[in-house]
């Protein structure tokens, strides 16, 4: 991701918001909000900020990021936290697969050994973060926190 592209993760935070299909979707506003503003805000400044694209017929239709930061999925100071969200429309067609792989492909070449993130139970996200080797290691009621780690590979 380019530099130039950074204001797209404003979007993309939205579209990361996960909502059952029972529930009217939140205003976009909502990514205002100082618990989900960490997550972009000044991205790119901190020598952990790593972000991807996923490109389909040259539009950007999906973001992959992670910086070290006090989110959801926050474990310690030097594990980064992980945000991942596609397009609808582009949803279940492996995309969202091969940005995780990618993205944890360049961690490691930088040096992590870790990558966290949290996902609500209910998502169907859930599943792909098993396969692709994140691993639960708490919970609340309505939410996992996930981590990955190279030395279980």
């Amino acid at each position: 991701m380019t530099m130039e592209e950074y204001p797209l993760l404003n979007d993309f935070l939205y579209e990361a918001i996960f909502i059952p299909d029972s529930i009217t979707p939140p205003p976009k506003n909502i990514i205002a909000s100082p618990e989900l503003q960490i997550y972009v805000n000044q991205f790119g400044l901190l020598k952990d900020d790593f972000a991807l694209v996923a490109e389909v017929e040259k539009k950007i239709v999906g973001a992959v990021w992670v910086r070290i930061m006090h989110d959801y999925g926050h474990i310690d100071d030097e594990t980064p936290s992980l945000a991942i969200s596609l397009y609808k429309e582009y949803r279940g067609q492996g995309i969202g697969t091969n940005m995780m792989k990618e993205i944890l492909s360049l961690l490691k070449t930088h040096g992590y050994k870790r990558v966290s993130l949290s996902v609500q139970k209910v998502n169907y996200a859930a599943k792909m973060y098993r396969k692709i080797g994140f691993n639960i290691i708490r919970e609340n009621n309505e939410e996992w926190i996930m981590l990955w780690q190279e030395d279980r590979h």
